[in-house]
């Protein structure tokens, strides 16, 4: 059978529910290998043996997270060169993107982005994604190469597999230095919100102009829901949210379960990034506002008052 080879960036000591649907997908299409950046914590190895990972590569060095992406890929092409996979999956990150991209350079492969869908086997992987700002969807394979997939987070349901393996270790050398790379001089950690990531959200709320810059009743059902909290380019650039929160075709592209959009227009940038999901719930008080085009459910009102409303009726539920 294939090797699928997952690219997975400093797990932590958990592994992400992403990066569970990746080596999910792998099994699906093939055996998953995994090439690690960053500590192999004991309950991280356990789980890729849950997802019946065969074998995990490392870097001989611990220099890579120094680097600014160019150490990664190198790494990531040499674990390839090794592991002679029929696929390669990375997270669909700006840097997972960006780290797709040179991988796809060193190994002479066709390189496909932003995938919401993954069928098929081995080197015969079928990608599903939305283009030219989400007006179309199409079906996409690799024709040269090993076909480098990056894939948005909730694309799959995770699956262990039936029986847990016991994964082969081999450490991979790479030279992250000689790589032409800008060296990170500093790092400073965000505060924790407590909300989930916005790439990995199941459930996501965003607000817009239509919040006036009181992001409260987005953010207090999000809170109830679990969910993260986004916002359109307006949002960001006023100020009234950071812009890391930013949902569209020049912020992050997201594919949850369910969207909740409040007080946002729906054009053409704000519906590139969120058109995959699964449900797509509009609040605005325009009745015409193009987001009532591409939503399952919609609501004409105000979402200072129909937020609240829906806020405290989930919080009855629950009680």
């Amino acid at each position: 059978m294939a090797t699928v080879l997952v690219f997975i960036d400093n797990p932590g000591d958990q592994l992400a529910k992403a990066n569970q649907e990746l080596l999910t997908l792998a099994a699906a299409a093939g055996e998953p290998a995994v090439a690690l950046n960053g500590p192999l914590h004991d309950s991280v190895e356990a789980t890729m043996a849950e997802y019946g990972v065969h074998h995990i590569y490392r870097p001989a060095v611990e220099e890579l997270d120094d680097y600014l992406v160019a150490p990664k890929a190198a790494y990531l092409a040499a674990a390839a060169g090794q592991a002679q996979p029929a696929a390669v999956l990375l997270d669909n990150t700006f840097e997972g993107k960006e780290i797709a991209g040179r991988l796809g350079i060193k190994l002479g492969s066709g390189v496909v982005t932003d995938v919401t869908a993954v069928s098929g086997s081995g080197s015969g992987l079928t990608a599903t994604k939305s283009v030219l700002a989400g007006g179309y969807t199409v079906e996409s394979t690799v024709s040269t190469g090993i076909p480098v997939l990056t894939v948005k987070p909730n694309t799959v349901a995770p699956s262990p597999a039936g029986a847990a393996t016991e994964p082969e270790k081999t450490v991979i050398e790479v030279d992250a230095a000689s790589q032409p790379a800008a060296r990170i001089t500093g790092v400073e950690e965000r505060p924790a919100s407590g909300r989930p990531a916005l790439a990995d959200a199941g459930i996501i709320v965003s607000g817009g102009r239509g919040t006036n810059g009181d992001f409260g009743p987005i953010e207090a059902l999000a809170d109830e829901l679990g969910a993260a909290v986004g916002a359109s380019r307006a949002a960001t650039d006023a100020g009234w949210i950071e812009h890391s929160a930013q949902v569209g075709q020049t912020g992050q592209t997201v594919s949850p379960q369910l969207y909740v959009s409040a007080g946002i227009s729906g054009a053409i940038q704000q519906k590139a990034g969120m058109q995959t999901a699964k449900v797509i719930v509009a609040v605005n008080k325009d009745e015409d506002s193009p987001v009532f085009e591409i939503a399952d459910f919609g609501v004409v009102g105000d979402l200072f008052e129909v937020l609240p409303q829906a806020t405290e009726e989930i919080r009855k539920r629950r009680s």
